[in-house]
Formats: structure tokens, sequence, C-alpha cells
């Protein structure tokens, strides 16, 4: 029998203890994700989770953290420019990168040193 995903449900990111405000302030100020209650046996743990779109986008506590520079999520936006106007306006800087055929594309970091990606892909 084959395997049937239906998709990704969420993404989790890593970030140090006491992250909570600076992830409420960026990923939901700023990006614009709505935060969403974590489950009550969770919350104990810290972090603070997002909706985006029909997935989801943890950020947990990770207590030797790291930042990942390379591995990174990569978020749909149908409204890029938008976007990009209003990183520009909270002085977080956008990273160019390599085209990639049928898409706009731009990077940044979170305020933990996490990549994120945001693309558009181009309708014909």
């Amino acid at each position: 029998m084959a395997i049937l995903y239906k998709g990704i449900d969420h993404v989790q990111l890593a970030a140090p203890e006491g992250c909570e405000e600076k992830a409420r302030g960026f990923f939901g100020d700023i990006l614009g994700m709505s935060e969403i209650a974590k489950p009550e046996n969770l919350a104990r743990r810290g972090g603070v989770w997002f909706e985006c779109g029909t997935q989801q986008l943890h950020i947990g506590i990770q207590k030797d953290f790291q930042p990942a520079k390379k591995a990174h999520p990569a978020f749909h936006v149908e409204n890029l420019e938008h976007l990009r106007e209003n990183l520009e306006h909270n002085n977080i800087e956008v990273k160019e990168d390599e085209p990639l055929k049928g898409a706009q594309r731009f990077y940044v970091n979170d305020p933990f040193g996490n990549r994120l990606e945001f693309l558009r892909w181009n309708t014909m």
C-alpha cells in the first residue's frame, strides 16, 4: 500500500529561552500571522505557535540554541511586494538570492537568526 501524504501540518523553528515576546512581535505584528494557543500540556515548555494559511508555525525553545543559517521554511505569499515593503518599513533586511524560475522570492532572518524564505509563484 502506498503512503498518502496530505501535506505539512506544521514547521517548527528553534529559538532561545525567553523568545516569546520577540516572536510575537516579528511573526505576529510584522509578518501578520495569528497566534494560536498551545495545548495546555505543551504550554509549560515555552515557545509560541502561529497560523500560516492552513498550516502552523511553531517556535520552540532550545536550550543550546543555534540559528538555522541554511535550512529554512519557505512561505508562499500572495501579496509578496506588500510583505517586502512591510519588512523594509520595520528595518528588516531583505536578502536576494539566485533566481528561481517561475517564482519571485527573497529571504530574511527572524529575530533569532533563523533563515526564512518568502515566495510567490508566477501564474501563467
